[in-house]
């Protein structure tokens, strides 16, 4: 490998820096397959352009909701694959490209390099494989990743395979080189505050941007200052940290609205006083979630309840996953439902419908 393959932040696009910086609305994208449980291309590459025509800032792909399983089946390569190349053929603005790696290092690493040929930007790392190790082997693991790619570390919540770290841990990550950002999914307030205070407190608020992962709590991340104090020259200094966008499964459906909602959360929630129907937004969406994330059973039906939410629209035909065993929960279904009658002005359904057959050619 030489040394001039290597990507970092500052051999990225100036337009893919200032646009992670802001914050936008990045899906995690779904998995497309047929009902032999075999990688549906037409309908995968409709997805992406659905999120495209949608204004989203980035795609996600090979994360959680993309289903782990994909390395398993070889489809790793083939499913960055296309994506990438739909966002660069689809539209002429900038599309931020983030992959999703995991396993051990060895495993990482080469799923980074895989990601970098294939022109992703960053790497959004999944440490769940060292669930059985300390904090410090970790930090020499995404020491390593970082030297492939830029990385979004990722806060990812026990129920989905990870585990609690500690302020010392993200502490010590913001000091690593070439982290470009941090998505957050502790699912734990103490958690999500022991990030900002470490980012904080290593002075990388301004080279380190905050996406939410946290779906129990989207609107509240991205509506309210978290207001940290550090020791600074002898004395106390006040900082003002933002989560700047999402990087989410839960806006993998219903994304049109997702971008017109954080759109609205930039322009309204840095005024000094917060319009109350704009905050009252966090329990409505939260209840969305808790019905498509299947919070009622630990969110094990998280990724079929993303599937039918667009198999209701068209985008996919079913919501077949490649674990033959991960289904809906008992009573989501009709979960979803209630939602999409009780809050019909968060579903974009009509304009799927009138692009759908474009997005399909």
């Amino acid at each position: 490998m030489h040394i001039q393959e290597f990507k970092t932040i500052s051999s990225l696009p100036a337009e893919i820096i200032s646009q992670f910086s802001k914050g936008c609305v990045i899906p995690a994208h779904p998995l497309a397959l047929t009902k032999d449980r075999q990688l549906d291309e037409k309908r995968q590459v409709a997805l992406s352009r659905y999120y495209i025509d949608s204004g989203v800032g980035g795609l996600a792909v090979g994360v959680h909701t993309t289903q782990i399983a994909i390395r398993e089946h070889g489809l790793y390569q083939p499913v960055l694959k296309l994506a990438a190349d739909t966002a660069r053929q689809w539209t002429d603005r900038p599309v931020m490209l983030i992959a999703g790696v995991s396993g051990k290092t060895e495993q990482a690493k080469n799923e980074a390099i895989t990601a970098r040929k294939l022109g992703y930007h960053a790497a959004l790392l999944n440490v769940a494989a060292f669930n059985d190790c300390s904090e410090t082997q970790i930090i020499e693991h995404c020491r390593e990743i970082a030297n492939e790619m830029p990385l979004i570390g990722f806060y990812l919540l026990p129920e989905c395979g990870g585990r609690h770290l500690s302020y010392d841990f993200w502490r010590a990550f913001c000091q690593l080189d070439n982290v470009l950002g941090i998505k957050v999914a502790a699912f734990n307030r103490y958690g999500t505050i022991n990030v900002v205070r470490a980012l904080v407190d290593t002075y990388k608020e301004q080279e380190i941007t905050l996406y939410t992962g946290n779906d129990d709590t989207i609107v509240h991340d991205l509506v309210m200052p978290f207001l940290m104090r550090r020791q600074c020259h002898g004395g106390i200094e006040s900082v003002t940290v933002r989560f700047k966008g999402g990087l989410l499964g839960h806006w993998s459906v219903w994304t049109k609205k997702a971008v017109a909602l954080l759109e609205r959360i930039h322009q309204e929630s840095y005024q000094e006083m917060i319009p109350a129907d704009l905050l009252a937004l966090d329990s409505i969406v939260t209840d969305s979630n808790a019905a498509i994330y299947d919070g009622k059973h630990q969110l094990a039906g998280c990724i079929p309840g993303c599937l039918s939410v667009l198999a209701k629209q068209g985008l996919l035909e079913h919501i077949t996953c490649l674990d033959e065993n991960e289904k809906l929960s008992p009573g989501q279904q009709q979960e979803i439902e209630r939602v999409y009658q009780a809050y019909p002005e968060l579903n974009d359904d009509a304009f799927v419908k009138e692009n759908l057959a474009r997005w399909l050619s």
